[in-house]
């Protein structure tokens, strides 16, 4: 029992501390702080009849003091003067003393009172509306003066709009200057983010009519016509020629002829492989002059496979009829028409890319059969000793200097077989073919593309009472843009000739073209045309010159018709007898397309 009165007597004292401690805190809580209140401008309710007569006391005072109206200038004073509230209570400013003039807006007077918080003074009030209008006009006159100062030397400036703006702009200055200390700008609305410019990705669509179109870079070409997959492109060509030897031979006479020429392209539009068809047909009939009856043309197709690993597989397939030329050497004399000659050929090829290494394997068949020719006395001679098949196999390979060099060497094998082994004259006609070339790959876009090539090349006849047909290799086809419209070719080829006469070999046949093409005008072409052969007879000292040119101008009406015309001239010069002819035409002629 002793041990826990100790405890509850120190109990009962607690309590009865923290009873006086409430009982304090209550009466300091029940009495007003003024001066706390009038730190933080809590004034409490005023009354609205309350500020009017405290309004109405002042006015009456001012006007005892000062006994009259004063001038305008002092009235403009006046209304800018800061507002002196004289209440008690209200806070004084720092030039101005506090005196109690019965107003609900005085401060209260100091007291004795031991639980205020402070007998200091409190903070000055921040200043009235008008004091900072004042302020803000000062600040707004200086900044114009400071923009007028940055005007050029002799510039008038308006003293009336320039009070107006000092004047009436009080805001729009005070936001200026508070723009430039940059602690009172203007928040941004939340509207203003629809007045904000769009992303140009986002904006609306243009119609159709108000777009600009791009002009077509050739407004006059072929549109073509969609077949499949493929893209059909054809022309026709209608007009007559007057030239000056009708067969181009030694005997030729003048006439009129008509001509007719039918060409087309084909393109497929597939995604990975590609297909290209081209044909041609022409065909000719005396209007007036030597009689002239003839047909030739050409279809051949290419298809591009690209296989995996760096593969590409190329297969080539044509098909040719064409009448043996009057200046070829294996014409014959004395026909009223010159035997058909077809060639059915193809070639399918395989090309490997391994690093800047290039390799390319092709093989090529190639069938020559001829029709028989018809004498003028009615007879036909058979020209079926002439038949042949040549085959070939050709190797390159190739190292990529630069994607647009690429130099290479090339070898070729082939066979070349007659029909009949042996031919009318007995002569086993079969021979084996040889080559090597080197060249040069370009690969520059449209500025120039193409190769060129050259080397050496052979074709061994199986008799041996005949030699074989040997001589340099040349190669060529190039494409040079020089600017745009202006397209400038060169071809060279070397092809070997074969013959059926007695004791004759044959020849190799070198033949060059360059062409040029210029685009005048949108709707006028201009082209032209150079070209040179020369043949060497193989066991003999012969040879055959023949030297070409020509010019011509297409003008497009539209874009499917147009009108086309050309000159020629072809002279061959021969030191066999019997060989030299020249050749002058005009043509003049309808082309349309689609």
């Amino acid at each position: 029992m002793s041990g826990g009165q100790p405890e509850t007597k120190i109990g009962r004292k607690g309590l009865a501390v923290a009873a006086l401690l409430l009982t304090a805190s209550a009466l300091a809580l029940l009495r007003p702080a003024p001066a706390f209140s009038q730190e933080t401008e809590l004034r409490g309710e005023v009354s609205e009849s309350a500020i009017l007569a405290d309004q109405q006391r002042k006015a009456r005072r001012a006007q005892g003091s000062q006994g009259q109206t004063p001038p305008a200038a002092a009235v403009q004073d006046t209304a800018s003067t800061t507002y002196q509230p004289s209440s008690p209570g209200a806070v004084p400013d720092d030039d101005q003393t506090a005196g109690a003039t019965d107003s609900i807006f005085d401060q209260p007077q100091a007291t004795d009172d031991p639980l205020a918080v402070t007998k200091a003074p409190a903070k000055p009030r921040r200043p009235s509306t008008a004091k900072q209008r004042a302020q803000d006009a000062k600040a707004g006159a200086k900044t114009a003066d400071k923009k007028k100062a940055k005007k050029k030397t002799g510039e008038a400036t308006d003293s009336t709009t320039t009070a107006a703006t000092v004047g009436t702009g009080n805001r729009t200055d005070a936001t200026a200057t508070g723009d430039e200390d940059g602690s009172n700008r203007r928040a941004v609305t939340i509207d203003s983010v629809d007045k904000q410019k769009l992303d140009p990705g986002q904006e609306r669509t243009a119609s159709i009519e108000g777009l600009k179109v791009k002009p077509e870079e050739d407004p006059f070409a072929a549109p073509g016509i969609k077949v499949g997959t493929f893209l059909f492109r054809p022309t026709l060509e209608q007009g007559f020629t007057a030239t000056s030897n009708a067969d181009s031979s030694s005997t030729g006479k003048s006439a009129v002829l008509s001509e007719t020429a039918l060409r087309f392209t084909a393109t497929s539009d597939w995604r990975e492989n590609s297909a290209l068809i081209t044909g041609y047909g022409q065909f000719r009939n005396t209007v007036s002059g030597q009689k002239i009856n003839d047909a030739q043309g050409r279809i051949e197709g290419q298809l591009n496979v690209d296989l995996d690993n760096e593969l590409r597989a190329i297969a080539k397939l044509g098909y040719e009829a064409a009448p043996e030329s009057a200046s070829s050497p294996d014409a014959i004399a004395g026909v009223t028409q010159q035997p058909l000659r077809q060639t059915v050929d193809g070639s399918v090829g395989l090309e490997k890319s391994v690093g800047k290494m290039r390799y390319a394997l092709t093989g090529a068949v190639s069938h020559d059969f001829y029709g028989d020719a018809e004498l003028s006395d009615g007879t036909t001679v058979s020209q079926k000793d002439r038949d042949s098949t040549l085959y070939t196999a050709t190797l390159r390979t190739g190292y990529e200097i630069s994607p647009a060099l690429t130099p290479f060497t090339e070898v070729e094998a082939g066979r070349r077989l007659y029909d009949l082994r042996v031919d009318t004259d007995g002569f086993e006609r079969s021979s084996t073919r040889l080559g090597a070339r080197a060249g040069l790959e370009l690969d520059m876009g449209e500025k120039l593309s193409g190769e060129f090539s050259v080397g050496w090349l052979r074709e061994a006849i199986d008799d041996n009472r005949l030699p074989a047909v040997a001589g340099p290799s040349i190669d060529a086809d190039l494409k040079w843009s020089p600017e745009r419209g202006t397209t400038i070719g060169l071809t060279g080829k070397t092809r070997v000739e074969t013959t059926t006469t007695a004791n004759e070999s044959g020849d190799i046949l070198y033949s060059g073209r360059l062409t040029g093409e210029r685009q005048i005008r949108a709707n006028l072409t201009a082209n032209s045309a150079l070209g040179l052969d020369w043949r060497d007879y193989t066991g003999s000292d012969g040879h055959d010159l023949i030297l070409s040119a020509e010019a011509g101008l297409t003008w497009w009406l539209n874009r499917y018709a147009g009108v086309t015309t050309r000159v020629r001239t072809e002279k061959l010069t021969s030191n066999l007898p019997g060989r030299d002819y020249t050749t002058n035409s005009v043509y003049l002629g309808l082309k349309v397309q689609r």
